[in-house]
């Protein structure tokens, strides 16, 4: 019953979603189209036969449709660009068609899509900084893992991370972001610390050979060896049927050693379970008070590289962020409607850079093409983070209005990117583009876009069943 309902908020959380996003992105192309004196005959959310129609009083027609994966405007005299049929223009209206328009009005009209999104988010962000502000945890290393790459670089514990790759980093979710910018890269992460007890600052350089390149969820800070914060090892509850269960660890309990090994929070903890695959493990608990002695055997799973990790079934305790952290690590900045802006400004910029940088990776193999996310992972993140609250879920609906208008201004046809390039080239030239050349670059977007929605949903299948 549990698995029905959290599906379908999933479902409910993705038609919202992307139901405000696509009428964010097709408003931005009505309304400059009609700026630019340009019939609009229909504007459509959604595709197939439509749920709801009904004419405005200018005669567009608006639609509602089932298929909650797009949208689009059709103008009067437009190509077949955007799946839909051009009509034949009467003489008298001729001056009135999308093609009649000069090519940086046909280029204004197709960038307005992408633009509406972009400053969708910048709403977005400014409306969360004046609402809940800005705060975090100082970046202050709690602990540093035995061997991994952070311990061999000689980062140690209490030091804090002042700068990644020469940016300033105030919270652990900076910190992090900017490691995430490197995914798949070889070199080195540069960080400028402070250490307790000596005046000037340290820089320390970390090795990465391509990267995380092929991890779906990639986390920087483990990977490298560096606990931001120690959440203690509780097991606030498992799986019925898993490996804990099985094994039977139960909720409430303190997990102390593995292995002879002590464990100190909780990533140690996962860190030995994923390490120990199918093999069995002795794990000392404090249960009541009393110590006891749990055999378990980690199932194996198989990451997106090949590589196979161990996993039980078990969750972290719930812990209030007080009772991890003293006061004087929260850091947290407040607004005023003028000192929002910039700050909304910045993310977005710096969020739109890190979509198109992903991008390129992708393009030439730095990181996996499994990173692509189709509408089932869109659909669980989007339930997940409106689950969490409010801010949770307009932050990751700014970051997918982002990723949306930025897919939509690469240079493909079919998109929007691929329309302002004809008429860029169309500018240039001092003619329009060939139509057997837009005819074969539609075929071609329309190969592309295909296939990486079919590599999506194929991702999207090997993820979840």
């Amino acid at each position: 019953m549990a698995i029905v309902f959290q599906t379908m908020v999933s479902v409910v959380a993705l038609i919202i979603t992307l139901g405000i996003l696509v009428t964010i992105h097709e408003f931005g192309h009505y309304w400059v189209a009609r700026r630019c004196k340009v019939k609009v005959l229909k504007f459509s959310i959604g595709f197939g036969r439509a749920i709801k129609s009904w004419r405005g009083k200018d005669g567009v027609e608006f639609v509602i449709a089932p298929i909650p994966l797009g949208g689009y405007v059709k103008m009067l005299g437009q190509e077949d660009t955007k799946l839909v049929e051009a009509d034949d223009v009467p003489a008298e209206e001729e001056h009135a068609s999308f093609a009649s328009k000069s090519p940086l009005e046909r280029a204004l009209i197709a960038v307005a899509g992408p633009a509406a999104n972009f400053l969708l988010a910048i709403a977005v962000f400014w409306i969360l900084n004046l609402a809940y502000g800005k705060s975090g945890i100082a970046p202050i290393v709690s602990d540093v893992v035995d061997d991994s790459p952070a311990f061999l670089a000689q980062l140690k514990k209490n030091d804090e991370i002042l700068l990644v790759d020469g940016t300033e980093t105030f919270t652990w979710q900076q910190v992090n972001m900017k490691m995430l910018s490197r995914l798949g890269e070889t070199g080195e992460i540069k960080l400028t610390i402070t250490r307790p007890g000596i005046d000037e600052n340290l820089n320390i350089a970390l090795p990465i050979n391509e990267w995380m390149a092929n991890n779906i969820e990639p986390d920087p800070l483990t990977d490298l060896g560096i606990v931001s914060i120690q959440i203690p090892p509780i097991i606030g509850g498992v799986i019925e049927g898993g490996a804990a269960d099985i094994g039977g660890l139960r909720a409430g309990d303190i997990v102390l050693r593995v292995n002879d090994i002590n464990i100190k929070s909780w990533s140690d903890w996962v860190e030995k379970i994923r390490s120990n695959p199918e093999l069995e493990i002795e794990v000392v608990v404090q249960r009541d008070g009393v110590e006891d002695l749990l055999h378990l055997r980690p199932m194996a799973n198989r990451e997106a590289g090949g590589s196979i990790y161990g996993t039980i079934g078990a969750y972290a305790q719930g812990t209030n962020l007080n009772q991890l952290v003293s006061s004087e690590m929260v850091r947290e900045i407040t607004f005023n409607p003028i000192s929002a802006i910039i700050p909304a400004l910045e993310e977005a910029w710096d969020k739109s850079l890190f979509v198109l940088s992903a991008i390129k990776k992708m393009v030439i193999g730095l990181i996996s093409v499994k990173n692509i996310n189709g509408p089932i992972t869109i659909a669980q993140v989007a339930g997940e983070t409106a689950a969490y609250g409010l801010e949770v879920y307009l932050g990751f609906l700014a970051l997918l209005s982002i990723s949306l208008g930025v897919l939509n201004l690469l240079p493909i046809p079919v998109l929007d990117g691929g329309q302002i390039l004809f008429c860029v080239v169309e500018m240039i030239i001092r003619r329009p583009v060939p139509e057997k050349v837009q005819a074969w670059g539609l075929q071609l977007g329309l190969l592309i876009i295909s296939s990486i929605m079919v590599l999506a949903i194929y991702n999207d299948f090997n993820r979840f069943f």
